[in-house]
Formats: C-alpha cells, structure tokens, sequence
C-alpha cells in the first residue's frame, strides 16, 4: 500500500507557554503520485509551526505526525533524506558561489561529493542560474537569489518539496518561470509539494488541494480538482414581483436556492444548467430581473468562508475541522 504523503493525528505543538497547533488530524495525497498542496492561512495561524514540525525542528507535545511513511518522532533522518524544503527567509553563506553551496547542501542530504558537485550544477541549470553558477551569493538579486533555494532544495531528489513562499518578492516574468517549475516537479518529476503562501492566485493554479489553518486548527480542508470538475455557478438575483413559488421551481431545472428577503436570492447552477435556462424560468414566474450577477467559485471565496468572514453558499457547509480521510 502506498504511503500517504503527510498524515497528523491529534498533532499539538507547544512553544513556551503557548499551544501553538492544537489537536489538528488531516492526510495529504499518496506517496509517488506527484501532487500539489497549499497550506493557507492568515499570520499567527501556525502555518509555520507545522512546516518546522514536520522537518523536526519542533517537538509535537501530544499526537502522531509523519511523511512518507516515516514517523517524524523516530524516523526523522529519513524524514529529511526523502524532504526539500526552500525556507522563507535567505540561509546562504554570502561568500560561496552559488555551486559550492549547492555542492554542499547536496553533500549535507547524503550525496558523494562528486555526485554532488554534478547535482549543483544540474539543479542550477534547471533553475536558470547556469551562468550566474560561478558568482557569488551575495552578488545575486532578489529573484536570483529565490531560484537558488529552490536549487538546493531540490538537488538530492526529494520526494516531497517544501516551499514557504517560493514567489515572494519575484517579478511577474520571475514568478510565472517560479510556478511552471514547480508545476513540471509535480507532473513530470512525479514531486509532491507542500506550497505555503500568502499570494491565493498562487496556489489556485499550481495546487491539487488546500488546507485552511486558524488559529491553531485546520478549519477547511478542499479538493481544488473537485472544486474545477464541479464548475457551479453562484447567482445573485434581485426581482420583483410574486416570488413565493420561486423556491420550490428551481429543483425543476437542477438548481437550489435561497431568498435573502425583498426579492433578493442567491442560487447555485449545476454545470449543466445555462443561466438562459434559469431567465426563462424567471420568466415563466411572472418576475422582473432587476439585477443578475453570476461567478464560478474561487479560492479567495473558500478561504474567506473558512476565516468566517462571508456567508457560506446554499448547499455548503462550514468546516471547523478536518478528520483523516
């Protein structure tokens, strides 16, 4: 049986006095498939935590946590053998060019030095820094200097990647060549990727699923290829006239719906459902549009209904928590 790619079972992690994750449970894509997932969240929600959790750095207080198969408690050399991770925050020694500290990090993930030194200048070509392999870090941009952690953090050939805000501070040209990078990892590499970033648009199009965290907890948990394949439409409707019949006509064309008072409604279509459709039945109701606006879902509207700030969509339901799939 294939290993999942991260599971935790009541994980909580405390720093200081504070409890930091508190009881989270969620599992996350097959090992050898190749998927995406986001980890999203607002600053404080523990994001971070968890990231640093499963390389090791923090002790879990309570709960089971492990990657690939490996429990992260007893098994964490493994853990790091079989992870790459591209931290936020530059960690580079400024006097090394960029191949002598790729050769390092490869030297430190287990590889020979000759093997490593051939990795360093693989993964820099991959990257786009093949010309800029003998300079020194220091002397790197900002985009540059992004592309060389992602460099090192792919050079031993991990299975899964971490990357904590891979796009930040990039140009669009330098985030467009950053996100098809990792989307060619993911899909012809067969490289799973744990994505953390503030940027929603991001995430929508590099990644398979998505968590929500808040406040220490996963509060939603969602199938962004089920969120395409479904494709609804959300309705906003505005009419006048008798509209007392309007709720028990729209099962008749597939759709479901609520009135909010005052001739206000909101409806959701099934892909199959042309919104022509749904003016003829407005129609046949005897009812004046006085105002239609329409929309596919998106992640920022998942997300803003997880964090609680809008009103979930008839048909929804709210997640406060995430149980092992």
């Amino acid at each position: 049986m294939a290993d999942t790619v991260v599971e935790l079972e009541g994980l909580k992690v405390k720093l200081g006095r504070r409890e930091i994750l508190r009881g989270i449970s969620c599992r996350l894509g097959v090992s050898g498939v190749g998927k995406a997932f986001g980890l999203l969240g607002p600053n404080g929600a523990g994001k971070s935590t968890l990231i640093l959790t499963l390389l090791g750095f923090h002790k879990p207080l309570a709960g089971r946590i492990s990657v690939l198969g490996f429990d992260c408690r007893t098994r964490l050399n493994e853990v790091r053998a079989h992870v790459g991770y591209m931290p936020e925050t530059d960690s580079f020694i400024a006097n090394l060019s960029a191949v002598s500290f790729l050769r390092l990090m490869g030297e430190l993930s287990g590889l020979p030095g000759k093997i490593a030194l051939e990795k360093a200048h693989e993964a820099l070509f991959h990257v786009g820094l093949g010309e800029a392999r003998y300079r020194e870090l220091s002397t790197y941009s900002l985009g540059m200097k992004q592309m060389a952690k992602l460099a090192q953090a792919i050079i031993h050939g991990p299975e899964l990647l971490i990357l904590d805000e891979p796009t930040n501070g990039l140009d669009p040209s330098a985030r467009r060549r950053m996100l098809r990078l990792i989307t060619e990892m993911k899909e012809k590499q067969g490289m799973n990727v744990l994505l953390c970033s503030h940027l929603l648009r991001d995430v929508e199009q590099v990644c398979d699923e998505v968590v929500i965290m808040k406040d220490g907890m996963i509060v939603h948990k969602c199938n962004l290829e089920e969120e395409r394949r479904s494709n609804k439409c959300f309705v906003e409707l505005e009419v006048s006239g008798n509209d007392a019949g309007l709720r028990g006509a729209l099962p008749a064309i597939g759709a479901e719906g609520v009135s909010e008072g005052n001739g206000r409604w909101r409806i959701v279509l099934p892909p199959s459902v042309q919104l022509q459709t749904l003016w003829e039945l407005l129609g046949a109701q005897n009812l004046l549009v006085r105002k239609l606006t329409h929309r596919r879902d998106t992640l920022e509207e998942i997300f803003l209904k997880a964090m609680g700030h809008i009103a979930h969509t008839p048909g929804e339901s709210a997640h406060t928590s995430v149980q092992p799939v």
